[in-house]
């Protein structure tokens, strides 16, 4: 019987469609979500399948890049993954080009008419219908008319090949047309049809497939990371008695914007931020590649040998041998060493029906919190997490505040006095709480709604808090405690010294600030906190150490007590250094300073020597300055007798005597040049004394 090469390819595609209706559509529901302040969420999806099976996965557009760049697919019975499919995303501008009408870049009528060049059209103008063949398109010259008048203008035609000749249409006068070509009419729609499918594509579907042999059911395990909003924290602190510890109670904020439904999803929030990118994954990208010319032989044309002895060449070079690239090794997921390996026995556990298909850990509480927790806390990978001790339950587009945390805390009241300008303090203090955060969970940042006595008392803001660490929070003005300042600046001169040339002059500055605290509550003391702006330039000198220390802030512990009022100094100290010149300051100042023993001997001696060394280099320099200013009157007097000896009579007495002066003046001219060129040498040299003594003068 002769082989059917169709029969056998029916029958193989008949196999194909068998195996593929025998996978099971596997059910992978959403079972663990954590949630990140970074803007991410990383979900896990768990479910049971046996053999081959496939399974399908919803996610919006926006989504399917973070699918791609995140997701893991771990089979726990030794299957294997097969291929993730999904929606190519061809960009949009390529998929248009493809059709006969390009409208990647939106043409307008007269490009569109270019584009269509050859094309049978009917154009609909008050004239009537005209039906042709497109020529192309050209703008031609016409006579507009506008309130009586007449402008040239130029406008788009096109021209077309009818039956009675080339017609040109302006395309102003176009009230309608058609593509006469069913095809080309086809195209077209198509490519408007692209255009609004992909405004309406919000959905992609990813198709997952798990490859298996035999009957026994096994664990698949799904996990991607998703964009989803930071979730929030928000507490509810209730003040007790002012010996007893203060009550805490906080909230996790959360959102489900995803479009599946959370049912009993084990949830955990992460406080860390990890490092978090988006890539374009799912848009394909086209690599650009050169154009080069289809290799030609040319023609052949006539060699002229040229004629001489015989010449042997060098060798020839061997061919260049391509090799194949080495075929591609088909692709897995390999399961970690703590998974089970294809073909070990599992472990037999015993499960109830209820918590057959998924189980939480429980979390021991400790005695310091007041009931139970509402979530336990641990650190993974860098971060500290909070898992909700009970499943979660939320519809999507929904959100919900969950309760994380309800324990007593370690805590006293305050008042808070802070002194951000250092000459003045404000005229009360801020009621607050100081908190150490014995809850074994970090707090992480969020709002506070303060209760005191059963009554809202006011708002506060925590920053991120990790365990045994201190907050200091204020809710509140403490109008019945007052505070009233007085300060005083003083600065004195501590002693004079010469440095490298240079006078410098120390001076120490105190800073004396005295703030009285009056507490009109007679019924209750306070403690109040004293924050005093730090700078690393000034010296605490009064108290002798804050009682508590920040990087900008000294912190002062005051009791006030009830009725009473307190007082408390703080005096800052500080040296400047000034730098002068050794001439500047007076030898009067100098002795004065050193009666007082601010300034010794040696500097004075030093000081005199210097201001001896520039008088004499001040007294050469004035000297220059009079010859200078001799030499100046004697040109200025010869330049008018030189104006004069062009009007007087060249026998005269009177010219004679301006000859004769002249004369003179040249004389002295030719002395002042001489001695002015040993003043500027003398002064030079006195002044490199003086110069060469301060270079490296130091004297304390």
């Amino acid at each position: 019987m002769a082989h059917d090469p169709r029969s056998a390819a029916v029958t193989l595609f008949v196999l194909l469609l068998g195996s593929i209706e025998a996978q099971e559509a596997a059910e992978l529901p959403i079972r663990e979500i954590t949630l990140y302040r970074s803007g991410v969420g990383a979900f896990s999806r768990i479910g049971r399948i046996v053999g081959d099976a496939s399974a399908q996965l919803k996610f919006p557009t926006d989504d399917v890049n973070d699918i791609l760049k995140s997701m893991t697919i771990l089979d726990y019975g030794g299957g294997s993954i097969g291929p993730v499919s999904y929606g190519s995303k061809e960009p949009l501008a390529r998929r248009l080009a493809s059709f006969g009408v390009d409208i990647s870049k939106a043409p307008s009528v007269p490009e569109l008419f270019t584009q269509l060049r050859g094309a049978s059209l009917r154009v609909v103008t008050l004239d009537g219908p005209t039906e042709g063949t497109i020529l192309g398109v050209e703008n031609r010259a016409v006579v507009a008319r506008a309130g009586g008048r007449g402008t040239v203008v130029t406008r788009p035609h096109v021209n077309l090949l009818t039956e009675r000749g080339v017609r040109s249409i302006s395309i102003a006068d176009v009230a309608s047309f058609d593509l006469l070509d069913p095809a080309l009419a086809e195209e077209l729609q198509l490519a408007l049809g692209a255009l609004a499918e992909q405004r309406e594509e919000r959905i992609k579907t990813v198709d997952l497939t798990f490859l298996g042999s035999g009957d026994v059911a096994r664990d698949v395990v799904v996990s991607y990371v998703r964009e989803m909003p930071v979730w929030k924290a928000s507490y509810r602190l209730i003040l007790a008695g002012r010996e007893d510890p203060p009550t805490i109670q906080g909230f996790a904020i959360v959102e489900n914007t995803t479009d599946d439904e959370w049912t009993g999803v084990r949830l955990s929030l992460a406080s860390g931020r990890p490092v978090g990118f988006t890539m374009d994954l799912y848009q394909p990208i086209y690599a650009a590649r050169p154009d080069v010319p289809v290799p030609m032989d040319g023609g052949l044309a006539p060699t002229l040998y040229e004629s001489g002895p015989r010449k042997f060449g060098g060798r020839a070079k061997p061919g260049h041998v391509a090799t194949s690239p080495p075929a591609l090794a088909s692709a897995r997921f390999r399961k970690s060493a703590d998974h089970l390996e294809a073909g070990e026995e599992e472990e037999e556990v015993e499960e109830t029906e209820d918590d057959a298909d998924f189980a939480f850990d429980s979390y021991a509480v400790t005695a310091d919190h007041l009931g139970d927790a509402h979530a336990s806390g641990d650190e993974v990978g860098g971060q500290f997490h909070f898992t909700v001790d009970t499943p979660v339950t939320l519809a999507r587009q929904r959100s919900a505040m969950l309760p994380i945390l309800l324990a007593k805390i370690d805590g006293r009241r305050v008042s808070i006095l802070t002194v951000d300008d250092p000459t003045r303090a404000p005229d009360h203090p801020m009621q607050g709480v100081e908190l150490r955060n014995d809850t074994a969970l970090h707090l992480m940042p969020g709002p506070i709604a303060v209760y005191d006595g059963g009554a809202y008392a006011g708002d506060a803001q925590i920053d991120h808090t990790a365990r045994n660490q201190r907050r200091l929070l204020a809710f509140a003005m403490d109008i019945d405690v007052e505070c009233r300042t007085r300060a005083t600046f003083e600065q004195t001169l501590v002693g004079m010294r010469i440095t490298a040339g240079a006078m410098v002059r120390s001076t120490r500055q105190r800073s004396e600030r005295t703030y009285r605290l009056i507490n009109f509550d007679e019924s209750s003391g306070r403690t109040v906190l004293v924050e005093y702006p730090r700078n690393e330039s000034w010296t605490l000198v009064e108290p002798d150490r804050p009682t508590e220390m920040t990087d900008a802030q000294y912190r002062f512990e005051v009791e006030l007590p009830a009725g009473g009022d307190v007082e408390r100094t703080i005096i800052e100290e500080r040296v400047t250094e000034e730098h002068l010149g050794v001439t500047s300051v007076s030898l009067e100042s100098l002795l004065e300073f050193r009666s007082d023993g601010k300034v010794s001997d040696a500097v004075v001696a030093a000081v005199k020597r210097a201001a001896e060394l520039m008088s004499t280099a001040n007294e050469l320099r004035q000297g220059l300055i009079r010859l200078n200013q001799e030499r100046r009157a004697i040109g200025d007097e010869q330049a008018r007798i030189r104006e004069n000896l062009t009007r007087v009579p060249a026998n005269s007495d009177l010219h004679r005597r301006y000859v004769e002066k002249l004369t003179a003046q040249e004389d002295r001219l030719d002395a002042l040049i001489g001695a002015r060129r040993a003043q500027e040498t003398a002064h030079t040299d006195a002044r490199s004394r003086f110069d060469e003594y301060l270079r490296d003068l130091d004297v304390d």
